[in-house]
């Protein structure tokens, strides 16, 4: 068997799709998987231990044997809680084939063999009855199945199935019931990760205005859940319009309905203002009365209790399909929508409640906007001093005679290039999604005739697309969709490399170079995601580690991996160091680039990993940063580009050490930049 897996090609700019071994979807799936975060997870795992034991007692309690039924059992931890409680017997079904045979080695090296049976299907395929996979239904049903927006793993259809089929009526639950709650809030930076603010240009003929279209205005973007640790977000960014209210909840004792439905809520808001956004968590009640409770509460909302870190529940950012003003003490209906796998809201005046549509639609993206441009993205458009940067070395280079040729995806470069007075622009979109969006906005911005969009592969580009002109600047951020990792983006170097023969010879080239920049850091909490667990609740779970291990370790050289560190908060232990240049204004040599050095630590802590990011020199003395900010403070805690995500290389040696007696003094690198295949590969040892 061979499996197909999509790779960015920064050489081309596009995906491209390999043939791998099977087993390589395995590894991938396994080494990138939430599975050590869950086993780190205290506080899930202490609750369900206690959820557990107390459904066992109150089965036991009515005379009746324990039956388990464990639905996505992953390790086997829950079943194995469950038998270590007293339960006579545990059904524990999981469906990834690596993962049910891990669980079956972990339960025989904790001893419950006879306790436990790992059924490797999908729990709709598992059968009831003497010849079936379970003897008898279940009258416990235990299961995590739950994700950040609570229902976008499948949990209501599961539960739905589980219900009709495999348990007992009236059987006990484990979560007992969850409970979605939801607030709203004005927030301009939320805001901007959904829609594109109008841009402000001080040309020489007075104040450009950029704006959107008007059905990007008007668009409710893509359905997809924004899920964030909203405990990053400092309180200063957004503004609360309304108390916390629940908004549903689910009793899994009883039978569940998937069903398309709609929930809805009065509110009256504490304080006027523009409504923006949803944002929302779950909790779940382990038990029926609720003494044993996990919670997703932001930080403002439980200030009281410790915050448990972690990175497999987090909170919902849902956007409102258009701003709507609100004031304090005017009462408003806030409608959630979900089918089996997603949750959407709307929200309206209360006399308008009547004529509420019950069927409304998902919200699907029209525009085609939101297809091109992520959230992230949309917020760096919308970042108006990044935007000044741009202008101000655009400034500086053009002249009332320039031929600009744009390179990047969706990019509002043309547009700032034409107001600045370049005598004529080209634009090269790299998709037929790219060109729809740049024709809509240049149509309302009334330059259709100034501005020539060219659908063209950079190495087909001819004389006769650039009108016989030759190219006098050539621009980009650079910004290109397809790419996963910063150093991705020297996609633009190839590019510029494919059109060299359409370039004048005293052609400028904004960014004129990029650099890779490198930093050694201590994490707060991001390490536990790559942190071996050994035992969890008593239970050996070491079996897990071996398996994510190898994982990691099945390709040969151990991969930077992205994460918005933002979000990740971590203090610098060493400088910050430029290890590779690139330079724009000439070709990609044929020889690859390669940086040896090493970092002196500064500060005492953990070396949990390097953290690499790129900058772009737009002019001599002119750069933006898609990683470091700056280090605010003695303590070395760091600031992050909030639109970008940087590269993270994890030392497994250090995240798997108990103690560390002698903190190293420098990390050594070696990094090397292929130009044939467009990756950086890298290796740090320390000292």
């Amino acid at each position: 068997m061979k499996t197909f897996c999509g790779r960015a090609n920064p050489t081309t700019g596009s995906m491209e799709w390999f043939e791998e071994d099977e087993d390589y979807d395995y590894h991938q799936e396994i080494a990138r998987s939430r599975y050590a975060d869950m086993l780190h997870d205290k506080d899930r795992n202490v609750k369900y231990y206690q959820g557990i034991r107390a459904a066992v007692s109150r089965v036991k309690e009515r005379g009746e044997k324990a039956i388990v039924l464990d639905i996505g059992t992953g390790t086997g931890l829950l079943s194995m809680m469950a038998a270590s409680a007293g339960a006579d017997f545990c059904y524990a079904v999981e469906v990834f084939k690596p993962m049910a045979n891990a669980a079956v080695k972990i339960v025989e090296k904790n001893g419950f063999s006879d306790k436990i049976k790992v059924i490797n299907k999908h729990s709709t395929e598992v059968t009831v009855g003497p010849d079936g996979d379970m003897q008898c239904r279940a009258n416990i049903l235990v299961t995590e199945l739950f994700d950040t927006e609570l229902i976008g793993e499948g949990a209501l259809p599961t539960y739905e199935h589980a219900h009709k089929h495999l348990v007992q009526e009236g059987c006990e639950a484990v979560p007992h019931r969850a409970t979605v709650y939801v607030q709203l809030v004005e927030s301009k930076r939320m805001w901007s990760w959904n829609k594109l603010f109008p841009v402000r240009i001080e040309a020489e003929d007075g104040e450009k205005i950029i704006v959107s279209p008007s059905e990007m205005e008007n668009c409710p973007g893509v359905p997809s859940v924004c899920d964030i640790q909203l405990n990053q977000m400092p309180s200063g960014d957004f503004t609360i319009l309304s108390d916390v209210v629940t908004m549903f909840s689910v009793d899994f004792s009883k039978p569940v309905r998937s069903a398309s439905t709609y929930y809805r809520v009065q509110l009256a808001p504490i304080k006027s203002g523009k409504a923006q956004i949803v944002l929302s968590w779950w909790d779940i009640d382990m038990d029926p009365s609720g003494k044993i409770n996990c919670t997703m509460a932001p930080y403002w909302v439980k200030p009281t209790s410790a915050l448990q870190w972690r990175d497999h529940w987090m909170q919902c950012v849902y956007f409102l399909p258009n701003e709507e003003p609100v004031f304090q003490g005017e009462n408003m209906y806030l409608t959630a929508y979900r089918d089996e796998y997603s949750v959407w809201y709307k929200l309206q005046k209360a006399r308008e409640e009547n004529k509420a549509d019950v069927h409304v639609e998902s919200p699907v993206c029209r525009c085609q906007a939101h297809l091109l441009w992520n959230r992230p993205r949309f917020g760096e458009l919308n970042d108006q001093n990044r935007t000044c940067q741009y202008i101000k070395s655009l400034t500086k280079v053009l002249k009332t005679d320039s031929v600009c040729l744009c390179i990047s995806d969706g990019s509002l470069l043309p547009v700032l290039a034409h107001y600045l007075g370049a005598k004529q622009v080209f634009t090269l979109e790299n998709s037929a999604v790219s060109c729809s969006v740049m024709g809509k906005f240049l149509k309302a911005n009334h330059l259709e005739d100034k501005i020539k969009i060219l659908e063209a592969r950079p190495e087909l580009l001819t004389s006769s697309h650039l009108e016989d002109k030759k190219i006098s600047v050539l621009l980009g951020e650079p910004f290109f969709t397809t790419s996963l990792l910063p150093w991705h983006n020297l996609y633009f170097w190839y590019a510029r490399t494919a059109v060299t023969r359409h370039l004048a010879s005293d052609v400028t080239v904004l960014p004129q170079s990029a650099s890779l920049h490198v930093m050694i850091v201590e994490f707060q909490d991001l390490w536990r995601i790559r942190s071996p667990c050994g035992t969890c609740e008593g239970f050996d779970v070491q079996t897990m580690d071996d398996m994510i291990k190898n994982s990691l370790n099945f390709r040969e050289s151990k991969e930077a991996e992205p994460h918005p560190l933002w979000e990740y908060p971590c203090k610098s232990l060493s400088d910050p160091q430029e290890v590779l240049i690139f330079d724009f204004r000439r070709t990609v040599p044929q020889h690859c680039l390669s940086a040896e050095g090493s970092l002196n630590l500064l500060r005492k802590g953990k070396s949990h990993g390097a953290v690499l990011w790129m900058e772009y020199h737009l002019t001599a003395d002119i750069s933006i940063s898609t990683g470091l900010m700056q280090i605010s403070n003695d303590k070395g805690n760091c600031e992050w580009n909030p639109h970008c995500k940087q590269a993270v290389y994890f030392f497994s040696s250090v995240i798997e050490s108990e103690t560390l007696t002698d903190l190293p003094s420098a990390v050594t690198y070696a990094i090397n930049f292929n130009t044939k295949t467009g990756e950086i590969t890298m290796d740090f040892k320390l000292l």
